[in-house]
């Protein structure tokens, strides 16, 4: 009697270790849960409706849907551009599925950033804390939370794969330092938050690189830093205020100077410039004609700028990039390649006009 006494305390034993084991929760697990369980009700779904004109100009609404985070209790929710783009309505679904109509505060085009706010009670509105993406490290843990697929606050983790990467926005501008994420972001992601393992925002989900439109390992977010830098100019004035200098900006390549038979290789070509522009203003002269170098066809004739100030100017995008860390009003000296002779211009920048 004793000894079947015994046997069930073993096995009872038995199977509450092995219980215990089949349900433990490792520590990285209970940081995915503690995360989720912190910011989710922060991360809002945004429904976006156009109207577009079919091949008769016949009006038709199309809709769109993605993903933003909470900022504050007055309603402000961060979120792509392109999400919100040419959107004539705009409505946010909140965590506890209540809906409300939003407006848009204010968009950057440049940076794929927007600001949209609802008129929520502050009980509704969960505020997910900014981080610092000043010191991210590669390998380091980030999870993304979103609505891929019209599939609500879907959580997914990884790792910071790379930093400092570079894309190009919707509007063809360079958007820097660019974080690229092995966590798998997908159509429905896109403006909602990268986080830390501390539950803070770190990153806003833009881009994704796949041959079939669903996540393969390759995600991108806009940095947060990126994002506190503009969203007090976004709620303030709507845009944000860009250099300018009135002149669009093509690559010298070896291929062309050597056909051109220039005295560089490297350079940045301007094909036009804006009539009554900073560019203009100053004397820098465009293109007089295109031509046809093996597959490309570039403007030629115009000024060829190889130094902005005292920094070499190797490609276009390197002179855009300059001239966008300066403001509206600075002065910038170019040295320029004008008919097989070097000359000094002195460009006073402008504001740059809207994008619409």
């Amino acid at each position: 009697m004793i000894s079947k006494k015994i046997s069930i305390i073993v096995i009872s034993l038995l199977i509450s270790f092995w219980s215990t084991l089949a349900f433990s929760i490792t520590e990285d697990e209970k940081n995915n849960i503690s995360v989720y369980e912190k910011a989710a009700d922060g991360v809002v779904n945004v429904t976006s409706i156009a109207v577009q004109m079919d091949f008769f100009f016949n009006a038709f609404p199309t809709q769109g849907a993605g993903s933003g985070s909470i900022i504050d209790t007055k309603g402000h929710i961060l979120t792509n551009h392109h999400v919100v783009a040419n959107a004539q309505k705009l409505e946010v679904t909140l965590a506890d599925g209540s809906k409300w109509p939003a407006k848009l505060i204010g968009s950057d085009p440049d940076n794929d950033l927007a600001v949209i706010k609802i008129e929520a009670p502050k009980e509704k509105l969960k505020v997910i804390p900014m981080g610092d993406s000043k010191n991210l490290r590669i390998g380091q843990k980030v999870l993304a939370i979103g609505n891929p697929f019209g599939l609500e606050r879907t959580l997914t983790t990884g790792v910071i794969s790379s930093l400092g990467r570079t894309i190009r926005s919707d509007v063809g501008t360079l958007i820097e330092d660019v974080i690229q994420t092995d966590a798998a972001i997908n159509p429905g992601n896109s403006g909602g938050p990268l986080l830390s393992s501390d539950g803070e925002i770190v990153g806003i989900n833009s881009a994704i690189i796949s041959p079939t439109g669903g996540s393969v390992g390759i995600g991108f977010s806009i940095p947060v830093n990126t994002a506190k830098k503009v969203i007090p100019e976004l709620m303030a004035k709507g845009y944000v205020i860009y250099p300018w200098i009135g002149a669009t900006i093509q690559p010298l390549i070896s291929e062309v100077a050597k056909f051109l038979k220039l005295e560089v290789e490297r350079g940045a070509m301007i094909a036009e410039v804006v009539k009554g522009g900073p560019a203009d203003k100053a004397g820098i002269r465009g293109g007089t004609q295109r031509i046809q170098v093996g597959n490309m066809i570039v403007v030629v004739g115009g000024d060829i700028v190889v130094k902005a100030d005292q920094h070499d100017v190797k490609t276009h995008d390197e002179l855009i990039r300059y001239i966008r860390e300066k403001k509206p009003n600075d002065i910038i000296t170019l040295k320029v390649l004008r008919k097989g002779k070097f000359e000094y211009v002195k460009v006073t920048l402008g504001e740059r006009p809207r994008r619409r």
